[in-house]
């Protein structure tokens, strides 16, 4: 049975319009005018048991909101969701032992105290024994590398330090589900990496099942084999990571090492120009005239090394995003 199960999911907002000018201020302030905004239209998905699923698409697009609704913080306009057997909005404490959100732009640790000081309130929250919660705290802190960094007070910790101790405070109850948004915004490539690593083995050990949001494109390919893509609150693609560059990138990226340097216009024939640098060039070629492509090129130019590979994920969901997935 599905862990996560969605069905028609949808949330409108009621949002006041106020125009510009003292007399549109005026009767704003007596009678306001509000227009619907659809943050998600309907969407359904399932995600099994231990799942690590990407949920991708660009700022707007309706990811944060679908987050709050499968965690019960904000009430759905229509559908149904279920999580690890519970509806979230009835936020009933045994589902809440159940689930975790963690959002990389907010922090649930005590400004002031160090940092085991904090972990040990959320413990009693959790009604978790102190041995346990120690033995939860200092497991979770080894594979994280930050023993000796829990006793300073949360303000003194460095970003990526006081992210990985919002991971522990976030897993000290051992939560079946994780909802990830943006876990690892604004840290360094070090500290991303660590984090990346520390979730994939938590999840080969407990089981959990992760729903991951993020915009470096780095987190989704290391942990995820399965993607969601909302865009403009519709569900666009829900499949595996390489099936994207099937369905929305229908060309392949050909890279040229030429005998002489030449200009960009003398390739623009063949395909869509990347980039010339020197006597390097790459193109992006439809994949049905690939074939005949290759052939043109290697008999119009002196091509010492001639690759053919698929464009980079992080390219392809770029293009998803600027140019629409529609």
């Amino acid at each position: 049975m599905p862990i996560i199960q969605v069905n028609h999911l949808a949330k409108h907002f009621q949002v006041a319009e106020k125009g510009t000018g003292w007399r549109r201020t005026l009767r704003h302030f007596f009678r306001r005018q509000y227009r619907t905004v659809e943050a998600v239209r309907g969407i359904d998905f399932s995600i099994e048991p231990g799942e690590i699923v990407g949920f991708l698409g660009p700022n707007g697009a309706g990811k944060t909101t679908t987050l709050k609704m499968l965690s019960g913080l904000i009430h759905p306009t229509a559908g149904s969701v279920e999580v690890a057997g519970y509806r979230p909005f009835d936020r009933r404490r045994e589902f809440l032992f159940q689930i975790t959100l963690v959002m990389g732009q907010k922090q649930q640790l005590i400004w002031d105290l160090p940092a085991r000081d904090s972990l040990r309130v959320n413990a009693a929250i959790y009604e978790i024994p102190d041995r346990v919660a120690k033995e939860r705290v200092d497991a979770l802190a080894g594979l994280l590398d930050m023993e000796e960094n829990l006793t300073k007070p949360v303000r003194k910790l460095s970003l990526g330090e006081r992210m990985k101790a919002e991971l522990i405070a976030a897993l000290l109850h051992h939560p079946q589900v994780l909802f990830l948004d943006e876990p690892t915004l604004g840290l360094d490539v070090n500290a991303q990496t660590t984090v990346r690593e520390f979730l994939r083995t938590y999840c080969s050990r407990t089981g959990a099942t992760i729903l991951l949001t993020s915009h470096y494109m780095a987190d989704v390919t290391a942990l995820c084999e399965r993607v969601l893509v909302i865009d403009e609150g519709a569900l666009k693609y829900d499949g595996s990571l390489e099936g994207i560059r099937e369905q929305f990138a229908p060309y392949r990226e050909v890279k040229l090492e030429l005998g002489q340097e030449l200009d960009r216009e003398d390739f623009e024939r063949f395909g869509e120009v990347e980039s010339v640098e020197g006597r390097v060039v790459r193109l992006l070629v439809q994949r049905e005239t690939l074939a005949e492509s290759v052939q043109q090129l290697m008999g119009a130019f002196e091509v010492l090394d001639l690759t053919v590979s698929d464009p980079p994920v992080e390219e392809v969901m770029g293009r998803i995003f600027q140019n629409g997935s529609s």
